[in-house]
């Protein structure tokens, strides 16, 4: 019979496509692994797994049935879920995903809160960017994620929770001390300092900049919005920094300028999503409402933005 220790061993040499990092996964020896692959295929009589000089492949059987061990996976992980949620809500261990753009800036205000409702919650925090916390989620790995939507899954239900405007962040010169407000010609008239491909963040903003010719757009590798805000501090471009993030990268000596845009504004939407098959629904609702008042006010937008500092919260 087809066991589900096989399945999960499957599951990890699928998204690993290495037996040795698929074994640390499953936190077994690696021979160990290679044997239940072996006794799957056997079971299962179909070739499942080629060995490559590039690597672990997967035969179109293999993805077929690596897919279908994720979704029972999942399914198992719900069942367990069910039973935990009659004990009473948010209560026990909660895998929560979130994007980089996003955990730094609201989940230390919303901890504290989170704490103190619900004691008996236990938080473990996985930070990557979207694409892997959606197959993560898909795969039971994870509880809930916490990203920009869409999210364009079958699979995911999504729960919208606010805005996020973006903001021109620019180095302060005299040129610009009179600019009250940001327009799209702006971003034409220096380089726009992106995150490294796979970050929403930059996707999005390039949505916005889509009539940009790509020579003024620049990625420079940097994975955090530190490194971002840091090198428009020294004159190397502009960026679209999300408002949430301004209160953190954004110091009282930072020779930045922020301007907000005028209408209608560029902005991401912020929002939780979950498995469509896991009983945790009303769980999860409420971690929304506790990030949702967790989330930082939006300034008065009729208020001039400073040069230094951020916006006035």
């Amino acid at each position: 019979m087809v066991s589900f220790r096989q399945l999960r061993y499957l599951e990890a040499l699928a998204r690993t496509r290495h037996f040795g990092q698929a074994a640390r996964d499953c936190a077994v020896s690696q021979p160990a692994l290679s044997m239940q692959i072996k006794d799957l295929e056997d079971e299962l009589k179909l070739k499942l797994v080629e060995r490559r000089k590039s690597g672990v492949g997967l035969t179109d059987k293999g993805e077929e049935i690596a897919g279908r061990a994720r979704t029972i996976l999942a399914s198992v992980r719900d069942l367990v879920d069910y039973a935990k949620g009659q004990e009473g809500l948010l209560k026990g261990v909660l895998n929560l995903g979130a994007i980089p753009s996003i955990a730094p800036y609201l989940l230390p205000a919303a901890l504290p809160a989170l704490q103190a409702h619900f004691p008996d919650l236990s938080l473990r925090l996985r930070e990557t960017v979207t694409e892997t916390l959606v197959r993560e989620l898909v795969s039971g790995d994870l509880d809930v994620i916490l990203v920009a939507l869409p999210i364009d899954d079958p699979a995911v239900e999504t729960h919208y929770l606010f805005d996020d405007a973006f903001i021109l962040a620019t180095k302060a010169t005299p040129d610009n001390s009179g600019i009250v407000s940001a327009t799209q010609d702006m971003l034409a008239q220096d380089r726009l300092l992106l995150l490294e491909e796979g970050h929403c963040l930059r996707d999005q903003a390039l949505s916005y900049c889509h009539l940009m010719a790509p020579d003024m757009r620049q990625s420079f590798g940097a994975s955090s919005l530190t490194t971002i805000v840091q090198m428009v501090a020294n004159g190397y471009g502009v960026t679209l920094l999300p408002e949430m993030a301004t209160a953190i990268e954004i110091h009282p000596n930072d020779d930045i300028r922020l301007l907000r845009f005028t209408e209608p504004e560029p902005k991401r939407e912020i929002g939780l999503a979950w498995r469509k098959s896991s009983p945790r629904k009303a769980e999860f609702m409420q971690l929304g409402e506790l990030l949702r008042e967790a989330a930082p006010a939006p300034p008065d937008k009729a208020r001039p933005q400073r040069p230094k500092g951020g916006p006035k919260r």
